[in-house]
């Protein structure tokens, strides 16, 4: 979320080879793109933490919880649409976390 926010705050990627090298260059400085790098890193850790106690085939599904999240965010902050099939998606994703962890 972090990344989408800054990054449409920058503008379109520039056409030229140079210049979306520099764009990007630029982007890596910017401090809020450099703290979700960051964050992803932490969350990374704890990643392997949660590996040490609990089944991946148990843990791994919760990952997923990650669909829900990005799509009601991305609503509020971006105002992307909410469409019938993307929510049916979530539906399915979430009946698929129950499944997988409950049975």
């Amino acid at each position: 979320m972090i990344l989408k926010w800054r990054l449409s705050m920058k503008g379109d990627m520039p056409e030229g080879l140079n210049e979306k090298m520099l764009f990007l260059f630029k982007a890596l400085l910017d401090p809020f793109i450099l703290s979700g790098f960051a964050g992803a890193f932490i969350a990374s850790l704890f990643w392997m933490a949660a590996m040490t106690k609990f089944q991946v085939s148990f843990a791994y599904p919760f990952m997923s919880i990650a669909f829900v999240a990005v799509l009601f965010l991305s609503a509020l902050f971006f105002h992307e649409p909410i469409t019938l099939g993307k929510v049916l998606g979530l539906i399915l994703i979430t009946s698929g976390i129950i499944v997988t962890v409950k049975l």
